[in-house]
């Protein structure tokens, strides 16, 4: 009971939001409580989150196979898009949920490049307007959480520029509504200077 008037205490006091979330986890941190994805989704949709970014990062994707059936129930509730390999998989509607399974942001960059140099683009007209359009993840987030002790990966390097950053020693598989709300009690307090 305690614990439920906490949760209604912070959301009370809640006023600003960020547009979009990106939640780091590593493939230990999926393997150990798979049904905490969807959770997750769901509580930034109870709140009216603009869209919501998930990079399981693993150096081994087909380990990943299992819980392939707990990430695509996101679809049941917002629209999934489903980036795992070389393949991405699309499915339900309303908030758009991106899970990027392995995915790194020093090669998204590299492939980006490497399809400007194939059309022929003039180096002089290369800028970061060009570069954005051609990225595979079009999303800025305005907060990335990081559940756990395993340290940040290179995801969303470049659009993750101005993110702010919530660091939780909480693991994904004890990560609870409360301990999202305290991070975006933390998110809303902050002065975000976007590089200035």
């Amino acid at each position: 009971m305690i614990h439920w008037l906490y949760e209604y205490q912070l959301r009370r006091k809640l006023e600003i939001f960020p547009r979009h979330i990106c939640f780091m986890i590593a493939d230990h941190d999926l393997a150990a409580c798979p049904e905490k994805i969807v959770d997750v989704v769901s509580w930034c949709r109870e709140l009216g989150i603009g869209g919501v970014t998930v990079h399981i990062s693993t150096p081994d994707i087909s380990s990943m196979a299992s819980f392939m059936p707990a990430i695509q129930k996101i679809g049941s509730i917002a629209l999934l898009h489903l980036h795992c390999g070389n393949t991405t998989e699309v499915s339900g509607s309303g908030m758009p949920v991106f899970v990027a399974i392995g995915k790194s942001g020093r090669e998204e960059i590299c492939a980006c490049i490497r399809e400007l140099a194939k059309t022929g683009v003039a180096p002089e007209d290369v800028d970061e307007q060009l570069i954005e359009a051609h990225l595979t993840f079009k999303c800025e987030p305005d907060l990335v959480i990081k559940t756990g002790e395993s340290h940040l990966t290179d995801f969303l390097i470049w659009q993750s520029v101005y993110s702010e950053l919530f660091f939780s020693d909480v693991n994904w598989k004890l990560f609870r509504k409360t301990d999202f709300l305290r991070a975006l009690r933390d998110y809303q307090f902050r002065t975000r200077r976007f590089g200035i």
